[in-house]
């Protein structure tokens, strides 16, 4: 296959080859700029997509303000997601998990799990919900959900997020998506609802599946886990009998802090 600034060249004339240049390979930080665990170093490796990323949008038709090239804008900066580190362990224990994967992995969830539904929903609108709900986290991060001094400002935080992140895109699609994220954090349909079950039901299993690690890490107690994942009952109540059983498990095995 031509490699992209020759294809763009072979395009738009040989005049604009110079314009995309390929970049040397280099090790890319795992972690967001905004992330507690950023560092200086990871400027150089932010910096280095912006000059593709800006051929990519003048092809696109950026100078026109285009629906493509706004389009294509957002779904560069949306691959930021996959940088924002949560405290969850993948399964096998081998490292933390992304909140790109998060999403993906909730999709799934909601796939293979919606006849569980406390109600009748439309699958298609609760898979757009969880693909779009932790977007914000580009400009956020991730905030872990026992954190009492992180919450504190988490709504604000998002909202700025959101605002920015989904006004990337053309208007109309834009606001649909920033419609989906409120609906998702409002839970109140039954979409919503189930969304967020299965949002809370996975960062559970992992834990189960990796002996507690990040509650025992953090200190978190079953009451504090049984406190921030009783919605699963308003969304999938099937779902939240299990989780309790597990829960019940997970604590004569010794596996919340203390």
């Amino acid at each position: 296959m031509r490699p992209l600034w020759r294809q763009a060249a072979r395009l738009t004339g040989r005049a604009k080859i110079e314009r995309f240049r390929p970049i040397e390979d280099r090790a890319v930080s795992r972690v967001p700029e905004n992330s507690p665990e950023s560092s200086p170093e990871q400027a150089p490796a932010a910096a280095a997509i912006e000059q593709p990323r800006a051929r990519l949008l003048e092809l696109a038709g950026g100078a026109a303000g285009s629906r493509l090239a706004r389009a294509i804008d957002f779904l560069i900066e949306i691959d930021r997601l996959k940088s924002v580190l949560r405290r969850t362990l993948l399964a096998d224990g081998s490292r933390r998990e992304n909140s790109a994967e998060h999403s993906w992995h909730l999709c799934l969830f909601a796939l293979v799990l919606a006849e569980h539904s406390g109600a009748e929903i439309d699958l298609t609108r609760v898979l757009k919900m969880l693909l779009v709900h932790d977007i914000v986290e580009v400009d956020a991060g991730d905030t872990f959900c026992y954190d009492e001094d992180a919450l504190s400002g988490k709504d604000e935080r998002e909202r700025r997020a959101a605002l920015r992140i989904f006004g990337l895109l053309p208007d109309d699609v834009g606001l649909e998506l920033r419609l989906l994220w409120e609906e998702f954090e409002q839970r109140t349909t039954p979409e919503a609802r189930f969304a967020n079950a299965v949002d809370r039901l996975q960062p559970m299993l992992h834990n189960l599946l990796t002996r507690g690690h990040s509650w025992r890490e953090h200190g978190v107690g079953k009451h504090q886990v049984l406190e921030r994942n009783a919605p699963i009952d308003d969304g999938a109540p099937d779902l939240w009998r299990f989780a309790e059983a597990f829960l019940d498990e997970a604590e004569e095995a010794g596996w919340f802090g203390e």
